[in-house]
């Protein structure tokens, strides 16, 4: 090998880790500003708390005061957890989303999943249906999963068409929007008034009913799903270059996006049956992770759940402090500020090309 031939290797391996401790800092950047914000959602609220007794009570609660330990981790702890649970899962689901059908509007609040799912999750309190009769005892969850699981095939089989484009797909998505929003409508209309409070609790989605059970249910749903697309990594990557470079690589195409959208629905599904319709954290999250890291799943994966999680935290956090003494719902917040956010996102990245 020449001499110019081996300064060439080195310099591109140099210029490769760069660019992994470039990812590295970045994800360790993300985690840190997840725990800041974590720490301010504990010690906001009603009632205030120092940042040292916060962490006092998180570290050596034998040292904290009796009220101060069941406000941090009876109270405040599962509604914080939550923000950072929900927020991983929507926005890993609107990056898979986006990766397997090669869309930047991608993601379950835009394509309607999140509204089937919440739909599903109506029905089972204002008529008591059950989808699944053999599990009533979790028909809400059961059938939020069932109907974003049905909405889910029904995108993926329409893509399979012939001359089906993404402009289509979205306006497919926003047809999916209006009619389950539509249905939700009719059953707040026959709804009593307890199944219609509980109703309007989803549409304007709150985490101030976040309780330990669903806090681990949706930190399974993330731990289930996160090693499954860590396992495919590559083929969703390859999956970026296109159909025909992905299928040239020896990736399954079909059966990667099927299974991919099952786990998008699981991470759709449960989120939205505890915590109501959030919007924009699944879109933003994503783009947000990409102009980071790039596309290699390997660290966008990681990135994409962080971002959401950061997000999703954040809000949590300015939910606390706009109304003092107050909570305002969190799905509220989540629209007014990612719209613009978005748009920010698009002009600053609009030379970026899918």
């Amino acid at each position: 090998m020449s001499v110019q031939g081996t300064l060439a290797d080195k310099t591109g391996r140099g210029l490769y880790r760069d660019l992994v401790l470039k990812r590295i800092l970045v994800l360790c950047g993300l985690l840190t500003a997840l725990a800041v914000s974590l720490s301010l959602d504990l010690s906001l609220g009603p009632a205030r708390y120092p940042l040292d007794e916060v962490l006092s009570a998180l570290f050596f609660p034998g040292s904290a005061e009796l009220q101060t330990r069941v406000v941090i981790w009876d109270i405040r702890m599962p509604i914080a957890l939550m923000a950072i649970s929900v927020g991983g899962c929507l926005a890993l689901a609107g990056a898979q989303m986006q990766t397997i059908l090669a869309n930047p509007l991608a993601s379950p609040f835009t394509l309607g999943i999140s509204a089937a799912a919440g739909f599903g999750a109506a029905l089972g309190l204002v008529t008591g249906v059950a989808i699944f009769p053999a599990a009533v005892q979790y028909m809400v969850p059961i059938n939020a999963f069932i109907m974003a699981m049905a909405a889910s095939l029904f995108i993926y089989a329409f893509s399979t068409f012939r001359g089906v484009t993404v402009q289509t797909i979205v306006l497919l998505g926003i047809a999916l929007v209006f009619t389950f929003n539509a249905l939700l409508s009719l059953l707040e209309y026959l709804a009593s008034e307890q199944a219609l409070a509980a109703v309007v609790f989803w549409t304007m989605g709150s985490l101030t009913k976040a309780t330990w059970t669903k806090v681990f249910a949706t930190f399974a749903v993330l731990l289930v799903c996160i090693p499954f697309f860590a396992r495919h990594s590559w083929a969703l990557t390859a999956l970026r270059l296109g159909d025909d470079k992905a299928a040239s690589f020896g990736v399954n195409i079909r059966s990667l996006r099927l299974k991919t959208l099952i786990g998008v629905s699981l991470l759709a599904a449960i989120p939205v049956s505890f915590v109501g319709t959030i919007g924009f954290v699944g879109l933003v999250g994503p783009h947000i992770a990409r102009m980071l890291v790039g596309e290699d799943q390997r660290v966008f994966l990681p990135a994409a759940v962080l971002c959401g999680a950061l997000m999703l935290s954040a809000t949590s956090v300015v939910s606390k402090m706009l109304l003092p003494g107050a909570i305002l719902p969190i799905g509220v917040i989540t629209a007014l500020v990612g719209v613009p956010f978005f748009f920010a996102l698009i002009f600053a990245d609009r030379r970026n090309s899918w």
